[in-house]
């Protein structure tokens, strides 16, 4: 039998529902329903029953997922003792990441990471959060590199590590021509007639823009979608838009462009996640590489063209994290 068929057979049993389930697996319910009739097939036995709109597990699927829960246990144990074999840092480590944290974070630490173990084979992959969960969950990806907008963090099913690496501000970008440039702080308010510059609908960075301001009362007109912050920055040196810009996308900013405090304020976290399942030698050496490449304060490289905001504002924090 299938284990991935399983696995949504003991996540139906968990949850009470095939839509539940779904949302836990960031699959589609009608994807689950699909893995259930193939296992219904595989075991030979009806596994759901329908009752009225929700579903109900029969007697033999009730057999099945008590068994299948105690099979992807043993799994998950006999992975641990593998990775426990040994601590020597090889194989394979797929990355996912969103471009600007590749940028600002990833390269130099992922550099040193291989340089040091040339046994280790990194493969990297660039995209939005919500497009790579369900790859870490199949086990596509080992460790997912995700922002997280404190006004709209992305849900992880049960079953992830998840650690905090950084903490920092979210600036508003705007032309040093334009009328509201001098003040020392802009209420996002005040940015209702504005045209914006974001990354496309459904990312996390678009959601928190449309969030914050639909929350105000306003509803943001994206006319520029641009999938990462240079293009940004550049429409913003030009008088045609305006953006929201976390502290590390800030390192490379075009003449023009002048950074502003928001009201309110916004944060954005960078987040490293993994299968708690998979504690493996290369996702610890990558985690503790990337901790290590943290300064103790982090701000981006400061042009003349900025204005100065209080440092408990205004900086990039990395987070403690346990051993």
């Amino acid at each position: 039998m299938n284990l991935g068929r399983l696995r949504a057979l003991a996540m139906v049993a968990e949850h009470g529902s095939v839509a539940r389930a779904a949302k836990a697996m960031h699959v589609t319910p009608s994807g689950v329903s699909q893995q259930l009739a193939k296992l219904e097939r595989e075991c030979g036995y009806r596994l759901l029953d329908q009752v009225g709109r929700g579903v109900r597990l029969t007697r033999a699927g009730e057999v099945l997922a008590a068994h299948a829960g105690r099979v992807l246990a043993q799994l998950a144990e006999a992975r641990a003792d593998l990775a426990a074999l040994d601590d020597e840092v090889v194989g394979p480590l797929r990355i996912g990441a969103v471009g600007s944290v590749i940028r600002a974070l990833l390269l130099a630490p992922l550099a040193g990471l291989m340089s040091d173990n040339p046994r280790l084979s990194v493969y990297l992959r660039d995209g939005e959060v919500v497009d790579m969960i369900p790859l870490l969950l199949t086990g596509e990806l080992t460790v997912l590199l995700m922002e997280s907008w404190v006004v709209r963090p992305p849900e992880l099913p049960a079953g992830f590590a998840v650690h905090t690496l950084v903490r920092e501000p979210v600036n508003l970008a705007i032309a040093e021509s334009h009328h509201l440039a001098h003040r020392s702080r802009i209420a996002l308010v005040d940015l209702a007639d504005e045209s914006w510059t974001c990354c496309p609908a459904n990312t996390e960075s678009h959601n928190a823009l449309v969030q914050t301001m639909r929350g105000l009362g306003v509803q943001p007109e994206v006319r520029f979608t641009v999938s990462e912050y240079p293009s940004q920055l550049a429409l913003v040196a030009t008088g045609l838009a305006v953006a929201l810009v976390p502290a590390t996308a800030q390192r490379m900013t075009p003449d023009g462009v002048r950074y502003v405090p928001t009201t309110p304020r916004l944060h954005r976290e960078i987040r490293m996640a993994w299968r708690a399942d998979d504690e493996s030698p290369p996702i610890r050496a990558l985690h503790a590489a990337l901790r290590r490449s943290l300064p103790s304060r982090s701000t981006p490289d400061e042009a003349h063209r900025q204005r100065p905001v209080p440092p408990h504002d205004d900086r990039a924090q990395p987070v403690g994290l346990p051993d």
